[in-house]
């Protein structure tokens, strides 16, 4: 794979992560069943299951490019310091809006 297919092939990756919204809010359900579990763990669940997927796609697009050099990390316009950065924050943090906060 040449330097140019992997720039492009980065930056699709970055507009999938960036089009990968939120899940919606739960309805609120008009009546109570007791063994129905609360809207609030149906929310944390659903949003902890979409960061796990912005970080996955975050370490299969970005963190490879690390390998071919500061040259093809500084293509993409984060340095590589930036990107290890991103890399080791908690889980609980976006690591794709962390490195758009930076810029």
């Amino acid at each position: 794979m040449n330097e140019m297919s992997l720039t492009q092939h980065f930056w699709q990756a970055w507009e999938k992560a960036n089009g990968l919204a939120p899940p919606p809010k739960p309805r609120q359900s008009g009546f109570y069943m007791p063994a129905m579990p609360s809207m609030g763990l149906i929310r944390a669940l659903d949003m902890g299951w979409w960061r796990c997927r912005r970080r996955l796609l975050f370490r299969r697009h970005m963190l490879p490019l690390l390998a071919y050099g500061d040259q093809m990390a500084c293509e993409t316009g984060y340095s590589r310091d930036d990107i290890l950065w991103a890399s080791q924050l908690p889980l609980k943090v976006d690591a794709i809006h962390a490195l758009e906060t930076l810029t």
